[in-house]
Order: C-alpha cells, then structure tokens, then sequence
C-alpha cells in the first residue's frame, strides 16, 4: 500500500470506528465488480458509515486526498457502474440501511440509501402500503435512484424519478443539500430531482430519500398469455395502451427465454412468446379490464390466456419471470450475462425487436428477448464468455446494432440500467450539445472528478 494511502487509511479509522475501514483483500475483491461481464477493479479500502455526517466527513477528506470515491449497494448493477477503475474509496451504504419514517397520510416514507426494495415493502405492508418500483435485482433504494431503476410496474407507477420527492446529498466536498420537499408538486427554482437521479454516483452521494408509495390494490390478478409469434405478442400490447386499459403488468418473453423459465423455476408454461401480464384495481373493474384485455389478445392469434388469482400462484408467476437472467446464467455456466437496454416509443417496438431477432440469428451467441414492453423497453440476454475475447466482440456488436437501430427511431440506448462504462460511446450519439451541458454540471459539482469517475462519460481534461 502506498504511502498516501496508508495515510488517507489513517484518518478514515479517525472518522469512522476501525472496523468500518476495511482494506483487507476479500472485502476489495466483494467491491470491484458488479453482475455485469465488465472486467473487475479494486479500491484501495471499503468504508462502512452509518451517517450522512460520515459520509460528508469521508468526502472531505476525500477531496482533500484527491483520490476517488464510488457509492455501492449491493452490487447488483449491469454496466459496471459501480467498478473502482480509478481504485480509491468504496463507500458501501449497507450499514445506512434504516426506514427512518412513514407518512401514511401523505403516501410518503423517508428512508436511508441502503434499504432494499424488499425490506422496505415488508414494513410498508403493515401500513397497507407499497413501495413500486420492481427491478429484478432486491436492490438498495439508493442504487436505484443512482440508475433511475423501473421494472415490471413502470407502465402503471413509473419509474424511478418518478416517486422521488426529496433527496439528501452530500457533494464532493462534503456539502450537504437536499434537492426537493415534502410537497407534491413545487414550480420553486430547477428541478434537481432530475439532476441527481439517474446520475450514478458521479455527482454525489445519497443518503436520505424521501419516496412516493401507494395503497395496496383491493384486488390483483395475474395473467399469462402465449402467441405463435413475438409479434402478435406485440401487436397486442400496442392495441392494450391504445384501448387505455390502466395494466399494471405486461412483460414479454419469448419463446427461448420460456424455456429457460420451465427450466428453472420448473414450470410447465407452453414454450411460445408470451406476456405477463398484471391488473389492479377493484373487482367489477378488473373484470372487466381483464375480458377487454383477453378479446384483445384473441385478435392476435392468443393460443392460451390463463388467469391467476390466488396470491401464492401469482407470486410464482412473477418470480418465474423476475428470475429469468439467473435462469440464463444457471444454464450457461461459465457465461456472464450481457443485457442489451433500448427503450423506444411503443409504435417503434415491433419493428425494434424484430430487427433484434433478426440480429441475433445472424450470430453465434447465445441469446433471448424480455422486455418491459408497455413502456417500449426490451432487453436481448446475451451469453458471454468473458475470456472469449471473439465472443465478446459479437456480442457488442449485437449490442451496438440494436442500440444504433433505437437511436435513429427515437428511442434511447438505456431504457433503466444506465449508462455505467458500458454505453458510453453512445452517449454523443444521443445526446448530442447536450453532453456539454452534463459534463459542464459535473465540473461544477465535482471540480476534481473523484465522484465514480469517468461513468456515464469522460470527462475532457
């Protein structure tokens, strides 16, 4: 360890108890990668606070040290964006893992970083409540604002962004601000709430979140519905948004991934392109909602439409699906999983993933297609060798045409898993005169460039 280092371990154990300040091989390894094929990198110490008061005075003398800083969950991240390339501090948030408050008459619940999606709705339960946002990974709250997560239940709640009221942040130098309130809605000053979510750790550091949270429904019924091609499956969700059936659910998988569904989570699901799908709501209206939605589907060629009602089923329903990449990974060992993440308007969608489908034909890799279809967003899981460095490169480029192909219908290369090193290079592309503007937000907050340097993009020396 360097002597610079050595010093900078010094004065973190002075902050923190010296348990919390953890350098020993095993902790860094656990620290320098996420879930993504992207090659690991280890910080030069694991720092563990429980206060917003650490976490500023470790930014200060972060800053006062030059050296990096990254924020860390648990890891469950699919671009890297959580990889020390620079090294320096890890700061892991899962000792900041505490509920610190439930309005339940203002649907708000103001929470620490690393409480976890399902930690969270296990409390909300108690009050008849329920935090949204459902990605596949039981991430931290703070990941998910850094990535401005969604999932399953974004065609009915939103994303992310879109429950967040409030942030705590402690910036580069240790400054702590809040970007919002308590109020529903607010026309007072910039909208910093869209500035730090999504923002992946390069622009400070969460560690409160206030969060928008709903009742739970009266009544909740899931459907599963197969088609002899992707694109009546496709084809029917279009016509669902059209006829404003307010679905809470409606995920598409097709026929390779459903196999590897009944593999795994040993179902007996028909092996054809299919949709998961979720209502909410009272029950003459479900009823309705769900006979309008089955008529739909039955206009697109729908060989089999099979309610599930009973809570036990529906939740094995959903977890059949949410499991689907460990379904991949567990069939390919030695393979990490590589998840393509455009989102384009829902009138594009049919085109994108035939053009996708048609992608991945062309190729050796291994390869199938889930999607968050009711808001246009699709994922191609991809199977990579990580060593194989020709398997790689078929699969970027893969990846590269179907981004390309969403860029130029007027979608977006990340839909929800963010930018990380992963997509980079498109971020020109997309954004254009643009990135000037971001990269000028960055300078300002972060003069030095330690905040998770050099994700979402480089910055110009």
């Amino acid at each position: 360890m360097e002597a610079t280092t050595e010093h900078l371990v010094v004065n973190l154990k002075e902050i923190l108890s010296e348990e919390r300040v953890v350098v020993n091989m095993t902790v860094r390894e656990l620290h320098g990668k996420d879930e993504s094929y992207h090659a690991s990198s280890l910080p030069d110490v694991v720092v563990f606070p429980t206060t917003t008061e650490e976490v500023s005075q470790i930014m200060k003398l972060a800053s006062q040290y030059g050296k990096p800083v990254v924020p860390f969950g648990v890891g469950s991240s699919l671009e890297g964006h959580v990889i020390p390339y620079e090294k320096g501090i890890t700061i892991d948030f899962s000792f900041m893992n505490k509920i610190l408050e439930v309005r339940e008459k203002d649907f708000l619940v103001k929470v620490q970083p690393g409480v976890t999606r399902s930690q969270l709705n296990k409390v909300l339960k108690k009050y008849g409540l329920f935090f949204s946002v459902d990605p596949g990974a039981d991430a931290t709250l703070g990941g998910m604002a850094a990535t401005n997560a969604s999932g399953t239940t974004a065609v009915k709640y939103g994303v992310m962004r879109d429950q967040v009221r409030d942030l705590e942040v402690v910036l580069a130098d240790g400054t702590v601000m809040h970007t919002g309130n308590l109020a529903v809605k607010s026309s007072s000053g910039y909208h910093l709430n869209g500035i730090f979510i999504g923002s992946e750790g390069t622009l400070g550091c969460f560690t409160e979140l206030t969060l928008k949270v709903y009742g739970i429904p009266e009544h909740m019924v899931a459907a599963r519905a197969s088609f002899p091609a992707v694109n009546d499956a496709v084809e029917t969700v279009i016509h669902i948004l059209q006829a404003g059936i307010p679905i809470a659910r409606m995920e598409l998988v097709d026929e390779l991934s459903m196999k590897q569904v009944n593999r795994y989570s040993e179902m007996n699901y028909r092996e054809e392109p299919t949709l998961f799908l979720e209502f909410h709501g009272n029950k003459a209206g479900l009823h309705q909602d769900i006979e309008f939605t089955k008529e739909i589907a039955g206009d697109h060629k729908c060989k089999e439409f099979v309610f599930e009602v009973e809570t036990a089923a529906r939740n094995k329903l959903w977890d059949a699906r949410h499991n689907l990449a460990y379904a991949y990974v567990h069939s390919y060992p030695g393979k990490k999983l590589m998840s393509t993440d455009v989102c384009l308007p829902v009138s594009e969608l049919a085109d994108a993933i035939q053009y996708a489908r048609e992608t991945l034909h062309t190729t050796g890799v291994v390869g199938g297609i889930l999607g968050h279809v009711g808001d246009g967003n699709f994922h191609v899981l991809l199977m990579v060798n990580p060593n194989d460095q020709e398997e790689v490169k078929s699969a970027e480029e893969i990846n590269e045409k179907i981004v390309m192909y969403a860029l130029e219908h007027g979608g977006t290369c990340t839909g929800e898993h963010g930018v990380g090193i992963g997509k980079q290079k498109y971020q020109e592309k997309e954004h254009g005169p643009a990135l000037l503007v971001m990269q000028k937000i960055k300078q300002v907050l972060d003069p030095q460039n330690i905040l998770n340097p050099n994700k979402i993009f480089q910055m110009k020396q």
